[in-house]
């Protein structure tokens, strides 16, 4: 039975789930099209993150052009442009058990592609969720639906996992920010082309 959490619950995944390694991040949402009238495209990523909760390199920023990290532990499995019909829109693998012992924290973030020329944000955005499965028996270990609390956001941290004392946690963030993904990147210490 699937754990339901609120904005700000922590939750033990490898502690209460012995020998869980392989993890799916299922992300989902329905937008309102008629809002802008223009097509929406939101797109998942995941930011590997030090102690310091910036990216060891490039490499630690994995999203639609990046689908891998350096060692293979995080995969996302593609970009879906549209977002149409039901379940996960966006999906990042995770073996929690070969990340880098220099990864301390991965964030999953939300973006909206080209939000300040569509006119588009969060606040257009409904039925958002994370959720974690898991990979070897798609069994949904837990269940964050983040609400209807966002308004004029363009960048959303749905939640991150964590490493504490030797095991990994999930935290519901559910932060909205203006400046899409630009304002994530340069905050977990990229540069922004």
């Amino acid at each position: 039975m699937a754990i339901n959490l609120s904005k700000g619950q922590k939750v033990d995944l490898t502690k209460t789930n012995p020998g869980l390694t392989k993890t799916i991040v299922g992300l989902g949402w329905d937008t309102n099209q008629f809002d802008s009238g223009a097509a929406f495209d939101l797109d998942a990523s995941a930011f590997l993150l030090d102690a310091n909760g910036k990216c060891l390199n490039e490499k630690s920023f994995i999203f639609y052009n990046n689908l891998q990290s350096e060692d293979g532990s995080v995969i996302h499995t593609g970009d879906n442009r549209t977002g149409e019909g039901d379940g996960d829109d966006e999906q990042i693998k995770i073996d929690l058990a070969a990340v880098s012992p220099a990864v301390e924290r991965i964030a999953i973030t939300v973006t909206i592609d080209d939000a300040t020329a569509r006119n588009q944000n969060f606040g257009q955005v409904s039925n958002a969720f994370v959720h974690i499965l898991n990979e070897e028996n798609g069994e949904e270990i837990l269940n964050f639906d983040l609400g209807e609390d966002f308004s004029v956001e363009t960048a959303v941290v749905f939640c991150e996992l964590y490493r504490h004392n030797g095991e990994w946690k999930f935290n519901a963030i559910g932060s909205g920010y203006q400046g899409g993904l630009a304002s994530l990147v340069q905050a977990y210490g990229l540069d922004v082309q």
